[in-house]
């Protein structure tokens, strides 16, 4: 029994010793634990191939409407477009993190200024763990800035100046990261190994051409106002009263599990930063941070849209935009004149109508939705057949050529030839539309996740 004990003593201590003390190859042990469970909201679109493009004539002969097999990896999307609340949700955190830091000039509580062994931080972080008090006597004052002068007030009521909500983000470009610089192999990446510096110039978010001084070079900055286009209602539509939805849309109740719109693709964006951010800032110590949440690529969005169900043209895998009943199976503009036959006059709820097999609402109808892709006719011809991504980030000063992002899914107020999951348009990143939202999905990590004929492979 004692030489029982002493044995599983040593391997005791050979195993806490690891890898290196037992002279066997075991991996690093004791590594950060990672359960990536179901992200709430999501549904999984597993690894797959499809061909992607229309499957349908070229009904007006835009020479553009090629096709191609293309595979995907795993991923996890939203099951439903960001509603009005969820949007909400960040539009307040940009709103508070404002009111946190004026209340912490003044208040030590409002921030954390300490890390956990008591050390100064650089930075002061939010604690989020106190409340703000919006009707406190000093606090009123102090917040006071983040609210609409006076005489910018309509029927003296106290609004936030949603003009002064402004996010500030920041992203690592790993495109220009991964750029060959020389054919040498040592500097291949922009860093010299034998001199131990980088080398090269990047552009940065600016478009400003820059010398690299280390890795901080690729991160680029960001900031940008969060609130909706809620005029954009009324901008869209020439000859058309649509003031209850500017007035009304984005903040009453009743609209709360309705699509955001008024989004631009760069607010989409942030908002997928900012999304990120909450998730990995809100796991348990230990656990590792998960993949960030992003707009979609193209061929993601076309793969999860037909849900399995190749050279279909529709997400519920018909021809017709009626069920066997005779009922219409989007939200979209099914007769001239007539927007109501379907059951909404402009935007309806989410997942009203059915999902397809994966499990996903509205792709097609409701609101059309923002892909990460920029759009050029020609992408399919050039782009890679794993994976396929076009991207690129315009500037301000860019021709408007340049800012076009592909537009997938159709509208409350499109004819049902852009509901079609082969249909792809644009809209240009800068401007946000009262028919176009968006959602997020997430890359699987991990065991691959597939469909191999009927059985899943985990």
């Amino acid at each position: 029994m004692k030489k029982l004990l002493f044995i599983i003593a040593i391997t005791a201590i050979l195993t806490s010793c690891g890898s290196y003390q037992s002279g066997e190859l075991t991996g690093v042990q004791d590594r950060t634990s990672f359960h990536s469970g179901n992200p709430y909201g999501m549904v999984i679109a597993p690894t797959g191939s499809y061909t992607m493009g229309l499957n349908d004539q070229d009904v007006p002969w835009a020479l553009n409407s090629q096709s191609k097999q293309v595979s995907v990896q795993a991923f996890w999307i939203d099951e439903t477009e960001v509603t009005n609340n969820e949007y909400r949700q960040f539009v307040f955190w940009v709103r508070d993190s404002m009111a946190y830091k004026l209340l912490g000039e003044t208040f030590e509580d409002y921030l954390i200024t300490e890390d956990a062994y008591g050390n100064e931080l650089s930075e002061p972080m939010i604690n989020w763990e106190m409340p703000i008090n919006w009707s406190g006597e000093e606090e009123v004052d102090i917040l006071q800035e983040l609210y609409l002068p006076e005489h910018e007030r309509f029927y003296r009521r106290k609004e936030i100046d949603t003009r002064k909500l402004i996010y500030n983000y920041f992203w690592v470009d790993y495109q220009q990261a991964a750029k060959k610089s020389t054919y040498d192999n040592q500097a291949r990446r922009h860093y010299n190994y034998e001199t131990q510096q980088y080398d090269g110039d990047i552009y940065n978010e600016k478009g400003e051409k820059v010398q690299i001084k280390d890795r901080s070079s690729f991160i680029m900055h960001g900031q940008i106002p969060v609130y909706p286009d809620t005029l954009c209602w009324i901008s869209d539509f020439t000859y058309s009263y649509n003031e209850p939805m500017t007035n009304m849309y984005f903040w009453h109740p009743s609209y709360d599990n309705y699509p955001v719109v008024g989004v631009t693709w760069e607010q989409a964006r942030a908002f997928s930063i900012w999304r990120t951010a909450l998730k990995n800032g809100n796991l348990p110590d230990g656990e590792a941070m998960v993949q960030d949440y992003r707009l979609p690529l193209e061929s993601e969005w076309e793969y999860a849209a037909r849900g399995g169900l190749d050279l279909s043209m529709y997400p519920w895998g018909g021809y017709y935009t009626r069920n066997n009943t005779g009922c219409f199976l989007a939200n979209f503009k099914p007769l001239r004149g007539d927007y109501v036959d379907d059951g909404g006059l402009n935007t309806v709820e989410v997942a009203v109508y059915d999902p397809n097999e994966y499990g996903i609402y509205d792709m097609a109808g409701n609101v059309a939705e923002w892909t990460n892709n920029s759009f050029d006719e020609s992408a399919y011809s050039f782009t890679h057949d794993m994976n396929p991504d076009y991207s690129y980030l315009a500037l301000p000063d860019d021709p408007p050529a340049l800012k076009r992002k592909v537009v997938r899914g159709g509208s409350w107020k499109d004819i049902a030839h852009y509901l079609q999951v082969g249909i792809r348009t644009y809209e240009y990143q800068d401007t946000a539309k009262s028919y176009i939202g968006f959602r997020n999905v997430r890359t699987y990590m991990g065991t691959e996740y597939s469909l191999v004929g009927q059985s899943k492979v985990y």
